[in-house]
Order: structure tokens, then C-alpha cells, then sequence
């Protein structure tokens, strides 16, 4: 099934049938009161609604942080390597990316995040900003991943790359992420065969186009989350994006007006403009 929040209310859709789905509902999800199996019997004792529209789309998510992992593929550690080789850092994401321990960090509040359709945001001191594509885990209080969406990951590449310990300056500002447009619940897991894929419009020009499998993440899913959730709690659960695959070249960075497309199945597509 998935899972919109719009702006009257939760919707749910299922059999081609859109529900109204309660807050406390959604709450009960992520803390653990209601597990997935228990939804069908929800499902009778909801509200027949319309499908959402894109105008009235926000971003999944209520009351929880989202925490992010990086060098999680192949491509994410080269391009890591060519943005801090002037540093003298380079080693430190080859070495992460071998390393039992992934690198994690806390990337945004729902305050900084944006919704489908609505404007990310690039630093004003920083020259070079790329997006990342990166399939987002829905986890619960508990630490079991109950669903997915789609995330964009802002990134002001010369900024980190200048030195690692700027980390939190590239990934943590106003408007430095995207969710949606829904969430895909289910009790299976995300085909390893599953292609993400993005797409950068610049004036209705195609600008830069990549794609990678999930397959060719390094790291299994749950071996992030157990990180994650590793001495710290969640009591209203956490969103974890995974890491991109999908890095463009050196000579690329964002403008303002430049629109993003970040497509994985079964979640649709994420639009998002630059602001």
C-alpha cells in the first residue's frame, strides 16, 4: 500500500481505493502499537476519501528525525575521493567504505525538509551542490523497517570536500532534503533489482541523467538501521537514507531553477526546484 500525507490529513491507498488514515494510526505505526499485519483490519474501519492531489502533496513525515549514511556505494566513495583530494582526506572514504562501522549522521528535523513540489535550497557559501537520490527507510520505534520513500539529500560538495569535519555545514541547513511523494508499505522488501534513477532539468534541458540498482549497495539495510539505532532511541521512530550511487561529474553543480527528478519503484517520482 501507500502511504500520502497531504494536507488533510494521511491517505492511504490500496485496491485502488484511497482511505483517510488517523493520526494516531500513523502514530501507533511508528511506536510500535500496530504492526503491519493489522492494517487490513484498520483498513474496514476507515474513511473513504479522494485520491491526493499534487498540490496538496507534503512531505511523509510527522514527528521523526531523519538520519542519513554515506559511502554506501561504489560511486559515492569516488566521488567523495575526487571532491576532498585537495584536503588530504581522500583515504578517509576509502577506508569507511571498507570499514565494518558505516558513516551515519543526523541530516534534518521536518522543518528542513522538503515536500513534493516544493523548493530545495543550495548554501549561499558554497560554489558546488549536487543532489543524491537515496532510497529512505521508514523504521519504527522498535527498529524494523516498515516501509520506503523516496529522498533527496542536498549536498554542498565543496564544503565537505574542504575539509570532512565540515559535515554537518554540507548536509544540515534550511530546505537540505526532500521526501516523498508517499511511502510504500509492505511486509516484502524492496527488490534488490529496484532501479533509482534522477534526472536534472535545467531550462527543460536534460543537464545530467544516472541510474544505479539497490543491489549495488555495499551495505544491507538493516545493518544501517543497527547503527542508527545503536545507543540511541526513537520513540516515534526514524527515517534513514541509505546513500546515493548516482554522483555527477566534478564540473556539475546546481542553479537555482533547475529541477530534479527522482524516480523509484513503487514510490512514484520526487520533483523538486531549486530554489
Amino acid at each position: 500500500m501507500l502511504v500520502y500525507k497531504t494536507t488533510s490529513g494521511w491517505k492511504i491507498q490500496a485496491a485502488e481505493k484511497y482511505f483517510l488514515l488517523p493520526e494516531e494510526h500513523w502514530n501507533g505505526w511508528m511506536n510500535n502499537s500496530i504492526d503491519i499485519p493489522a492494517v487490513n483490519s484498520i483498513m474496514n474501519t476507515l474513511q473513504l476519501t479522494n485520491a491526493p492531489t499534487p498540490e496538496e502533496l507534503l512531505a511523509p513525515i510527522q514527528q521523526q528525525e531523519l538520519w542519513a549514511c554515506g559511502v554506501t556505494y561504489l560511486r559515492s566513495k569516488e566521488g567523495r575521493r575526487e571532491e576532498s583530494a585537495p584536503s588530504g582526506a581522500a583515504d578517509f572514504y576509502s577506508k569507511v567504505y571498507e570499514a565494518e562501522r558505516p558513516e551515519v549522521f543526523f541530516k534534518a528535523n521536518p522543518t528542513r525538509i522538503a515536500g513534493p513540489g516544493a523548493k530545495v535550497r543550495i548554501r549561499k557559501d558554497s560554489n558546488w551542490n549536487v543532489p543524491e537520490p537515496e532510497c529512505t527507510l521508514i523504521v519504527n520505534a522498535a527498529g524494523k523497517i516498515i516501509g520506503y520513500t523516496i529522498g533527496n539529500d542536498m549536498s554542498s560538495r565543496s564544503i565537505e570536500g574542504e575539509n570532512p569535519l565540515y559535515l554537518p555545514q554540507a548536509k544540515t541547513y534550511d530546505g537540505c532534503a526532500a521526501l516523498g511523494p508517499c511511502i510504500w508499505i509492505s511486509e516484502e522488501k524492496i527488490a534488490p533489482e529496484t532501479i533509482i534513477s534522477m534526472k536534472i532539468f535545467r531550462t527543460q534541458t536534460l543537464v545530467f541523467s544516472g541510474e544505479v540498482k539497490w543491489q549495488q549497495m555495499k551495505r544491507t539495510p538493516e545493518s544501517l538501521v543497527s547503527y542508527v539505532y545503536r545507543e540511541c532511541s526513537f520513540p516515534n521512530g526514524c527515517y534513514i537514507m541509505t546513500g546515493t550511487g548516482i554522483v555527477p561529474p566534478k564540473d556539475f553543480s546546481l542553479l537555482s531553477g533547475d529541477s530534479i527528478h527522482i524516480t523509484i519503484p513503487p514510490m512514484g517520482t520526487l520533483i523538486n526546484n531549486v530554489a
